[in-house]
């Protein structure tokens, strides 16, 4: 090289020393998020900062951001209160972003909300899962002194990630107006014992309406885990929610153009149940545990509950049989004798309509008496919820296993998808199940039936499953004992399926 040639580089190395310097601090600012002081007050806290809990989330050193700059020059906000980018979770990529209370609240400046709609865009064209992070404040207040224009939002990208790719939305604290309205639109929510949703917060509420109130008793999980159902499991604390929204994921494939990934362990074989004989009691008016037939069933330490605390009368949860991820509807004799009222009808036609988009095979396990009557079941509007329920079985594309434990009365069968000609792989139930329109002790007395009558009724009872079974209404009456290894064969059966190519499932109609 000539000294002239040595002279030019040295001087566009030293441009580039310049530039890449200035890139750095810049990065470096945006990477103190709201400085040192406010960090400290969320580590006292217990809490993770936005940072760490992305790096927590995902797999180590997976983490690229995006929009690193987004808001240095027009709001001075470290990331505009929003890091975000591309990383892996269990080896698989994912986009996340997550809200920074230290910078401005974590409230959604206009950068943060062009984020926050790239991702759901980059999440749609390359087929990933969406983790949001919330704790914030909502729209910027002063986003009103700055012209924007018409743009579109990341809640109409949320709407169109629906069904295609899965979506996770991890509440860490308060999040107010548009940022919780990301919850509820996407497909499962976690929250912390600190998160808390609401369409305005206390100062808001008390402005509008005079009603004081604090953030925990507007919005906290008492109020959206146990009543609203708007969130779905509760975590003790910020790394127990993010744990749970990676173990969520490891259930489902990546996006509806695939299926869900088998996964190896010591437990994926035939075995009896012999234990189950003195879990399930033969008097179907006798209490038990579902959770704990659950856990003899499947792989060991494979059943993930969704949203344990809501509609309690129905089982919902991911689970793994041979290693092939499952979802299971179950009827809990132990809340509400398995009956559906509104909630557990409502959580039961989500849980359907989500796992289905995703191709989980999906494992019913009936022991109820119906829908919920009365009064108060009426005016809730029980019987819209049951019908919707029963809609989301009935549109289900993927394997669909039944199974009647001791009762299924009425269209509480239905919703369990009993009824023949439903598409079923397998229907099958125990010996001494009791079947009908609805319980015969109870139908007897609404008909005034006499006592021949009602002794024949008791009779047409007793024989249900043996007598659907000489029709072929059941396609076999099993042994207890023997539920796993029938439904490790029946998932065998189904395993063809999966030679077609998988893809999203269109939609026609509303539900109920």
């Amino acid at each position: 090289m000539s000294k002239t040639d040595s002279s030019k580089s040295q001087q566009a190395l030293h441009g580039w020393e310049k530039l890449l310097s200035d890139l750095e601090k810049r990065q470096a600012k945006a990477r103190a998020m709201g400085g040192t002081e406010k960090l400290k007050q969320r580590a006292a806290l217990g809490e993770m900062n936005a940072r760490q809990r992305i790096e927590f989330l995902v797999d180590p050193k997976s983490f690229q951001e995006i929009g690193t700059l987004v808001g240095a020059l027009s709001e001075e906000a470290p990331a505009d209160a929003f890091p975000a980018g591309m990383a892996s979770i269990n080896g698989r990529p994912v986009l996340v972003g997550a809200e920074d209370f230290t910078v401005k609240g974590g409230s959604i400046g206009l950068g943060a909300a062009d984020k926050r709609y790239r991702l759901t865009q980059l999440a749609l064209s390359e087929k990933v899962p969406l983790v949001f992070i919330l704790h914030g404040a909502g729209h910027r207040l002063s986003n009103s002194l700055r012209g924007h224009g018409r743009t579109p939002n990341d809640l109409q990208g949320l709407v169109d990630l629906a069904g295609v790719v899965p979506t996770v939305c991890v509440v860490l604290g308060p999040s107010a107006g548009h940022g919780a309205l990301a919850a509820p639109l996407m497909d499962f929510v976690v929250m912390s014992e600190n998160g808390a949703l609401f369409s305005a917060g206390p100062p808001l509420v008390e402005a509008a309406t005079g009603e004081r109130i604090g953030k925990q008793e507007l919005g906290g999980p008492d109020v959206h885990i146990k009543q609203s159902g708007v969130a779905h499991n509760l975590s003790e604390n910020d790394s127990e929610a993010l744990q749970t929204a990676r173990r969520y994921l490891s259930y489902l494939p990546s996006n509806a153009w695939q299926y869900p990934e088998s996964i190896q362990s010591a437990d994926m074989g035939e075995r009896n149940l012999d234990d189950i004989l003195a879990l399930i009691p033969p008097e179907d008016r006798r209490p038990y545990s579902m959770s704990r037939v659950l856990t003899l069933l499947f792989d060991d330490s494979s059943v993930f509950e969704i949203q344990p605390h809501f509609g309690r009368s129905l089982i919902t949860a991911l689970a793994r049989l041979g290693g092939a991820s499952v979802a299971v509807v179950a009827n809990d004799p132990s809340h509400k004798a398995g009956t559906f009222d509104r909630a557990a009808a409502e959580k039961g036609a989500r849980f359907l309509e989500v796992m289905g988009s995703f191709h989980l095979p999906v494992i019913f396990l009936a022991d109820n008496p119906g829908v919920m009557a009365g009064s108060v079941a009426e005016r809730e509007g029980a019987l819209r919820a049951a019908a919707r329920m029963f809609s989301a079985q009935r549109r289900l594309h993927g394997p669909k296993f039944h199974v009647t434990l001791r009762k299924a009365f009425g269209f509480g069968s239905s919703l369990m998808g009993m009824n023949p000609f439903d598409e079923q792989t397998l229907s099958l139930a125990f010996p001494g199940a009791t079947l009908g329109a609805m319980p015969a002790e109870g139908g007897g007395a609404a008909a005034h039936s006499d006592k021949k009558e009602q002794a024949a009724l008791d009779a047409v009872e007793a024989n249900g499953p043996l007598r659907i079974a000489d029709s072929l209404g059941f396609d076999e009456i099993i042994d207890p004992r023997q539920l796993r290894n029938s439904l490790l064969r029946g998932l065998e059966l189904s395993s063809t399926r999966r030679t077609l190519p998988a893809r999203p499932h269109p939609r026609y109609g509303a539900l109920p």
